[in-house]
């Protein structure tokens, strides 16, 4: 990964950087795949359960990449990590319970949460819980310790990560 403001290929390459309880929020900007994994491995290891990540970006651009290196950080087989677009929920048991949601193929509004039974994963106050389409949750009510991460790009181009708390 590099800075977008010109910083070498050491450290963490970001443009900023914002601790909201022991976790990271910045910019970064991903070359390949493998430094997306590693982002996410980063912020995973950083995670304390009970966090909500909302994953947002194009088809291609990386988000269960992002994932993939987040789980290995619970200590989760990456290679067991896939995309649940039709399966909805995958869970899978870590240091934490990770429950990776897609509500690509559903339909805006709360019917999406309901859906997936979103309540019901969010009673663990342990578990991890990234969604990918969370735009498709509207206004749905959550709860605290909620982060948003962007990832723009797809092809070969390099990718842009945003992550923050939501507010």
């Amino acid at each position: 990964m590099r800075n977008v403001a010109g910083e070498g290929a050491r450290g963490p390459n970001k443009i900023m950087t914002l601790t909201v309880s022991n976790l990271h929020a910045g910019e970064w900007v991903s070359r390949n795949a493998s430094e997306t994994f590693n982002l996410g491995q980063q912020f995973g290891e950083q995670l304390t359960g009970g966090e909500i990540l909302l994953l947002g970006g194009p088809l291609g651009a990386g988000k269960t990449v992002f994932v993939k290196g987040l789980a290995a950080a619970l200590g989760i087989d990456p290679q067991e990590v896939t995309s649940p677009s039709f399966t909805l929920v995958n869970p899978y048991a870590g240091k934490f319970p990770l429950f990776h949601v897609d509500l690509y193929r559903l339909d805006e509004g709360p019917a999406a949460a309901h859906a997936v039974d979103l309540d019901e994963l969010l009673t663990d106050e342990r578990a991890v819980v990234v969604i990918e389409w969370a735009e498709r949750l509207g206004r749905y009510p959550l709860p605290a310790h909620v982060w948003r991460i962007s990832i723009s790009g797809d092809g070969e181009a390099p990718r842009s990560i945003s992550i923050s708390p939501l507010e």
